[in-house]
């Protein structure tokens, strides 16, 4: 297993997991200042005081662990949210995102497979080490396919990961013959001795002999989703405490990611690609939601802007580069869509859809030398909305 492909391919447990801590964002100094399983409950990055700042890295580093954005992509996100906020941070850019990007996927997976491993109701637990560390250290290197009880003690502060950068996992198995056939060996649990400044185990880095997740008690909500990532995205955020869902979807909404993905989904239903059903460009916030229902009647509270495929080809059809259009719409285009919903110059009532009688609301903004006018159909079945059309008007000469 190599760090990639953990990385890449979030599951329901680890979002659950991640996105359990978004409701409490804790200011910080230094990287020690929140210990052990703390960092279940609660979202930090070293040295990030601000809340605004918090909340926009939080943004960042959950699109990473729940939609599988690439660490390239975390940087851009991450050298927008410096800009903005003029933060300082310590160290330099690349091992900095680095440390946050992989922390947070190491965790976050380690604690969703924490939830798998209970869940499946395995008698052993098998430690393996993973071979693509360039640094292998020797104690991780002796534990690799030692299996142990489930219920073992060793694993409180063994359950990897175990250290900056570590990428040892854990699988389960029914019996002894399941543990041979995984590679593994029957065994007592290991005892290296211990650190002398705090105790922690020999070969575990100071702050890390703790299980990611075993405090963690939301984890059954991905469970519950009936569609991943989009379902399980608003099930999260809605729950959160309205102040912070606000500024959670505010940051989402101004990561260069987001735009970037808008601009890929249109660009990719234009081609024949297969997308997913929705793309979400974020929650509505409380202030949007009351604009919403003054002007259609409907409570929007936890209701989501999001693209469709069918929307995307209605609006080619209509006003796109072969509609006849003078300012056609283009890909390009919706990656402004995420902030024409945040900082709209207007919003009015704009009737209803044709087709299903649905309340619509057209969002209009400049950007650049372009006015974007986006008409939006408020699904109250589905707590979204989404494009009925979208045309760009009255370009400056």
């Amino acid at each position: 297993m190599t760090i990639s492909s953990v990385f890449r391919q979030p599951f329901d447990e680890q979002a659950a997991f991640f996105r359990g801590k978004l409701g409490k964002l804790i200011p910080t100094e230094r990287w020690d200042d929140v210990r052990k399983s703390a960092h279940d409950t609660g979202f930090m990055v070293a040295g990030a005081a601000k809340a605004d700042l918090l909340a926009d890295l939080a943004a960042a580093v959950d699109r990473a662990v729940t939609e599988g954005v690439s660490i390239e992509a975390f940087r851009k996100d991450f050298d927008a949210i410096v800009e903005r906020h003029g933060w300082s941070y310590r160290g330099e850019r690349n091992w900095r995102t680095r440390t946050i990007f992989r922390t947070n996927m190491a965790t976050s997976y380690s604690a969703g497979r924490l939830a798998q491993l209970r869940s499946s109701g395995f008698s052993y637990w098998i430690y393996k080490h993973s071979d693509s560390v360039a640094r292998p250290r020797p104690l991780h290197v002796s534990w690799d396919g030692m299996a142990l009880p489930a219920d073992d003690p060793w694993w409180q502060s063994h359950y990897p990961p175990n250290g900056w950068g570590c990428q040892c996992y854990v699988v389960g198995a029914r019996s002894e013959r399941g543990v041979k056939r995984l590679g593994g060996r029957i065994a007592q649990p290991a005892d290296d001795g211990a650190e002398a400044d705090d105790g922690r185990p020999n070969g575990i880095d100071k702050g890390w002999d703790y299980m990611p997740g075993a405090t963690a008690t939301h984890l059954e909500m991905a469970q519950k989703t009936r569609q991943w990532p989009y379902e399980l995205g608003k099930a999260y955020f809605v729950d959160l405490p309205p102040s912070a869902r606000d500024a959670l979807a505010t940051a989402y909404r101004q990561l260069p990611s987001v735009a970037d993905d808008a601009r890929l989904y249109a660009r990719a239903v234009l081609d024949g690609r297969e997308v997913p059903q929705y793309r979400t460009l974020g929650l509505v916030t409380s202030q949007q939601a009351e604009k919403i229902k003054a002007l259609t009647g409907v409570d929007a509270a936890g209701f989501d802007f999001a693209l469709e495929k069918p929307a995307v080809l209605h609006i080619a059809n209509k006003h796109g580069n072969l509609s006849g259009d003078v300012n056609p719409v283009t890909s390009a285009h919706y990656g402004h869509l995420p902030e024409v919903f945040s900082t709209p110059d207007e919003i009015i009532e704009a009737g209803t859809a044709k087709h299903n009688k649905l309340a619509v609301l057209q969002w209009r903004k400049r950007v650049g030398n372009e006015d974007l006018v986006v008409v939006m159909e408020v699904r109250p079945g589905r707590k979204m909305l989404v494009p009925e059309t979208f045309y760009v008007k009255g370009r400056a000469r």
